[in-house]
């Protein structure tokens, strides 16, 4: 299990590094699905045009714990081998990676499953806080937005 929160210009790992890492676990020949998931800034949308966005945790130790636990669960709900997490924090812009999630399964529907719940679980329960700059000012969101 990979989980790891990541200040975005000290390291880079990208979606493809996060499945090699999967596909090392010794039990990924009992697999025979894996589901990945990028989050990425969004630049335009209906009501606003993010140019820039920062992302902060306000006690990285304790969201990384809170995340381990998130994703200890998922592993034992839905009974998949392998579940690997990087979310980024820092400055970024449209286009950048915040949130990568790859997991491996026996089977397709609760593979599928468990990525669904880590990126659901993740975004509702952890404590990051957004500041979206738009061209009409900043936006804050709390956790869940």
């Amino acid at each position: 299990m990979t989980v790891k929160i990541i200040e975005k210009d000290i390291k880079t790992i990208k979606i493809n590094d996060l499945m090699e890492n999967v596909k090392e676990n010794p039990r990924i020949i009992e697999c025979g699905a894996i589901f990945s998931f990028e989050g990425i800034v969004r630049g335009k949308d209906i009501e606003k045009n993010t140019i820039k966005m920062d992302l902060t945790t306000t006690n990285i130790q304790e969201t990384k714990a809170e995340l381990q636990n998130i994703i200890k669960e998922i592993k034992e709900k839905h009974g998949v081998v392998e579940i690997a997490v990087i979310h980024y924090i820092g400055k970024f812009i449209p286009g950048d990676p915040l949130f990568l999630a790859v997991v491996a399964g026996a089977h397709r529907q609760e593979t599928k499953a468990a990525l669904n719940d880590v990126i659901e679980r993740v975004k509702y329960e952890l404590d990051f806080k957004k500041e979206e700059h738009t061209e009409n000012g900043t936006n804050i969101i709390m956790s869940g937005g």
